[in-house]
């Protein structure tokens, strides 16, 4: 096989970086009227559906097919299964965009595929390697299911569960972004402080407070889902952003400012903060739109840490320097430069679809310039050795 397939970071980083970069000026392009999308979904769905479970659920794959074998001391998936496993998903993408001609039915079990199949492989990885500390990742994985099959039965005609599928997507990546990255962020912050500042105060170790920051990010993210303009949903948002920003303020974030690589990470956690902060906001304030917490949440802390993962996942399993070049520092810039002109445009008047086109292009430059940079890392010219691969990101 080719040697894209010798790890599963690297067709599923690619894919999601060429899939963010193209698929927003695509749905821009339909919704300011210039071109029509050939799919049976309204634009707009189709938008959130294919960040969600097109250009997400990509990323959370790749990372969550390269952590398993530190989980579980097993060999990761590579070679023909890899590429199976990334050809329907593919399969997935082409078949949102004819659906037309494919039929709601043969486009829903396409798309589904992919996700039915990625579920199969971790359960039967992380049960086989008994790492049952893990297994919420599956139900997170099923969330993901549940939402994209919400979506589709609003294009079957069953029922209007489309939106609800999208926020159900949406809510899911916060989710595993406050889990996830209450686990990686604190630890690699820690690794890096201990190596070159010795001496240094290192981030709190966990504790009550990011239980309860937890537990917060969760009701308030089942309370959007469920209503997003239901009147207890701002109040557990506040709650929500307090404790992740009491929980962010531990872990040293400023101290880790001198590489980029990691602060990052710090970063992406920050606009998970700010985003729960505007979605309370804008149910008590009139003046701030729900589509500015919306775009934070998304544009700013999902696109954000996954590229603050990807880049530093890359570096770490090719066993080259944690160090970001000059071009890794421009995909963070163009990225925070994207989120904070989507934030902008509904607040921008007669200007919203100039923010809207100036934020898509920062965001598709900037997860093309990511994959251009990583290229040769992503599609090298031989296969590395697959124990090559079993190592902590953090190395």
């Amino acid at each position: 096989m080719p040697a894209v397939f010798s790890a599963a970071f690297r067709p599923f980083f690619l894919a999601a970086a060429l899939w963010a970069a193209l698929a927003v000026p695509a749905w821009l392009a339909s919704f300011s009227g210039r071109a029509a999308l050939p799919g049976a979904l309204p634009a707009f769905i189709w938008h959130g559906h294919e960040m969600v479970y097109g250009f997400g659920f990509a990323a959370v794959a790749g990372f969550l097919l390269t952590a398993i074998p530190n989980w579980t001391g097993r060999l990761p998936l590579r070679g023909a299964r890899l590429a199976a496993l990334a050809g329907l998903w593919l399969a997935g993408r082409i078949a949102l965009l004819l659906s037309t001609p494919l039929g709601p039915h043969a486009a829903a079990a396409l798309d589904l595929a992919f996700p039915a199949a990625l579920i199969a492989v971790v359960a039967r990885e992380l049960m086989a390697g008994r790492n049952w500390r893990n297994l919420p990742m599956l139900a997170a994985l099923a969330l993901l299911f549940c939402g994209s099959l919400l979506v589709h039965l609003q294009a079957i005609g069953v029922a209007y569960t489309a939106l609800l599928g999208n926020r159900l997507g949406i809510a899911t990546l916060l989710m595993l972004i406050a889990l996830v990255g209450g686990r990686i962020v604190p630890s690699f912050t820690r690794n890096w402080l201990a190596k070159h500042r010795p001496g240094s105060a290192l981030p709190a170790p966990a504790g009550p407070l990011d239980l309860a920051a937890l537990a917060a990010t969760f009701a308030a993210l089942a309370a959007w889902v469920a209503s997003p303009g239901g009147p207890l949903t701002p109040w557990l948002a506040f709650a929500a952003s307090l404790a992740l920003g009491l929980r962010l303020a531990r872990w040293r974030g400023l101290a880790t400012l001198g590489e980029p690589l990691l602060f990052a990470l710090h970063a992406g956690y920050c606009w998970l903060v700010l985003g729960f902060a505007l979605l309370g906001l804008s149910g008590v304030v009139p003046l701030v739109p729900h589509s500015a917490a919306l775009h934070a949440l998304t544009v700013g802390a999902i696109g954000t840490m996954t590229l603050a993962v990807m880049t530093r996942a890359i570096l770490g399993h090719s066993a080259r320097p944690l160090s970001a070049d000059r071009a890794t520092v421009l995909v963070y810039l163009l990225v925070t430069l994207a989120a904070l002109l989507r934030i902008a445009a509904p607040m921008a008047g007669g200007a919203y679809l100039a923010f809207t086109w100036a934020a898509a292009a920062a965001w598709s430059s900037a997860f093309l310039l990511f994959a251009v940079s990583y290229r040769k890392l992503l599609i090298p010219r031989r296969a590395a050795d697959p124990l090559m691969q079993i190592k902590p990101m953090d190395q």
